[in-house]
């Protein structure tokens, strides 16, 4: 089986989970986090070298106050927690997205965790934090902008290599496959830029009950796709 080298996860269906359950929405995101631990080791165990998940975007801050609390607690505590997981599986995190919005002692642990996973070499884990692609395509410009008017960069000599260093997701390869659970069909804002190329998977499993087989389903007709990025097989007709 082919297996991508990079897939990217929207993790939906958590509060919807745990409602059908009778529980409180922040119990869902607290299930579908452990979650997240579990799927970045079968990702590396199947060979996949770079994962990245879309954990709280730039709109999540317009959810209840008692939610996005509830979700800035269980950050601080997975900080921890991956840390050690982090440790254990040799792997290394960054995070993409704004985290100057975030708490000061939550940054701080943004930091200190990529710093002591920046020399492992195993999975690639990526964590969407305060993200928003079209909120990082316009700090980027910003930050190009400013290269150009300082004399770092001609403007005539702008090509996608060049766009692409100023992004969060800079030195990391497009996604081959995204994949989101719960049965929604939109991006939400998620990766516009590095997306325009994957390949797209959408289950009705939500996020927490998303597990190995469901990953290798998704694998599977990711295989099944012919990936021409435009062009096309000598055999075929244009």
């Amino acid at each position: 089986m082919n297996v991508p080298q990079h897939i990217a996860i929207i993790l939906d269906g958590n509060g919807r989970w745990a409602k059908a359950k009778g529980m409180p929405r922040n119990y869902g995101h607290a299930q579908g986090s452990k979650n997240v631990e579990r799927i970045c080791e079968e990702a590396w165990r199947m060979g996949i070298k770079y994962l990245t998940v879309y954990a709280f975007s730039t709109e999540n801050w317009n959810r209840p106050e008692s939610e996005v609390s509830a979700l800035m607690k269980l950050l601080r505590n997975y900080m921890k927690t991956c840390l050690k997981t982090a440790a254990k599986n040799d792997m290394k995190v960054r995070v993409l997205g704004d985290i100057e919005a975030l708490d000061e002692d939550i940054r701080t642990r943004i930091l200190e965790l990529e710093e002591a996973t920046k020399d492992n070499g195993g999975l690639n884990f990526q964590i969407a934090l305060n993200y928003g692609s079209r909120d990082e395509m316009i700090r980027a410009v910003r930050r190009l902008a400013r290269d150009c008017a300082d004399g770092k960069v001609v403007p005539e000599t702008i090509d996608e290599t060049v766009f692409e260093s100023y992004l969060d997701t800079h030195g990391i390869p497009d996604p081959d496959l995204l994949i989101r659970t719960s049965g929604e069909l939109r991006l939400s804002n998620y990766l516009l830029w590095q997306l325009a190329y994957t390949e797209f998977y959408f289950t009705e499993i939500p996020w927490p009950d998303f597990t190995k087989e469901e990953l290798e389903k998704a694998i599977a007709q990711y295989n099944k796709r012919d990936r021409r990025y435009g062009g096309v097989k000598e055999e075929e007709d244009v």
